[in-house]
């Protein structure tokens, strides 16, 4: 049997990580948020025929708007994937709809209208994300490139969470004002005190979540942030919360080691990540 042909070219498009400023950003708040290795690959198989798109569950909500009136194979599936029993919510929608643009040869700006028309809502920092690469400081849809740092410690909650619901209640909630003015000051507090923001923003968010009523906290994030604090460093969920993923900074790396073990032991895995530039075309490595 014939081997099958490698594919024409690869695209890949990072996820993300929200250090700081989740839910205010939706008001023209501060965000901070960083590209990681961890999002979508799309092998494109260029050819005359039909348009085919597969995807890993079947979803194509997020890429076929992108490729309409392309001919070929479309195949999307997870760069440097990870083996949970959930999502981590590292913006994966986000990053398919940013590699389907840049595979069609469409500018990969073009995903913001199609991911938030598709969604319904949201910031778009991570599509932001997807398409810029890098540390992004995010103010009022203005996206501006950061000198990135090493990552943060990627903690997952053990469970997936849905975004949408939890944006809904906050967008409800009455005082939103002044957790916006809180955020943004923490946010420009963590370039010389990452720890300390880190710990205060994790602090900030949870009680706007008591106060609006929204499911933000977990067992496992309370665990997370915990563990974090015994080992003399801080953590906080990454995004809306009520699951998915946290991030932590630790005072150094024996410190960074010894929080790892110490929640994998209670069955809370590590995501190993590294910084990622934004979406990009290769021609080359088809591995």
């Amino acid at each position: 049997m014939a081997a099958s042909p490698p594919p024409t070219f690869l695209v890949h498009a990072p996820g993300k990580l929200v250090l700081m400023g989740e839910y205010a950003v939706l008001d023209g708040g501060q965000a901070l948020v960083l590209a990681i290795d961890r999002g979508v690959r799309c092998a494109v198989w260029s050819g005359r025929g039909p348009l085919q798109i597969d995807t890993p569950d079947g979803d194509d909500r997020f890429v076929r708007p992108a490729l309409e009136g392309q001919t070929g194979r479309f195949v999307f599936s997870d760069w440097n994937p990870v083996s949970l029993p959930g999502k981590p919510g590292f913006g994966g929608s986000a990053a398919a709809c940013v590699a389907a643009c840049v595979a069609a040869g469409r500018p990969a700006t073009d995903a913001f209208a199609i991911h938030r028309r598709v969604q319904g809502s949201g910031s778009g920092v991570d599509v932001a994300s997807a398409v810029s690469g890098g540390l992004l400081h995010i103010h009022g849809g203005t996206s501006t490139p950061l000198p990135p740092p090493a990552p943060p410690t990627v903690i997952y909650s053990g469970a997936s969470a849905r975004t949408g619901p939890r944006v809904e209640i906050y967008r409800a909630w009455a005082g939103r004002a002044a957790f916006v003015a809180d955020s943004d000051a923490l946010v420009a507090a963590y370039a010389d005190a990452p720890v300390a923001a880190l710990a205060a923003a994790g602090d900030r968010l949870e009680a706007m979540a008591a106060e609006a009523g929204l499911p933000y906290r977990t067992p496992a994030l309370d665990r997370i942030r915990a563990l974090a604090r015994d080992h003399g460093g801080a953590a906080k969920a990454s995004g809306a919360g009520g699951g998915d993923c946290a991030i932590a900074l630790l005072p150094d790396p024996d410190a960074e080691r010894a929080f790892i073990l110490a929640c994998q032991s209670e069955g809370l895995p590590g995501i190993s990540v590294r910084v990622a530039p934004g979406a990009r075309r290769d021609n080359g490595d088809h591995a």
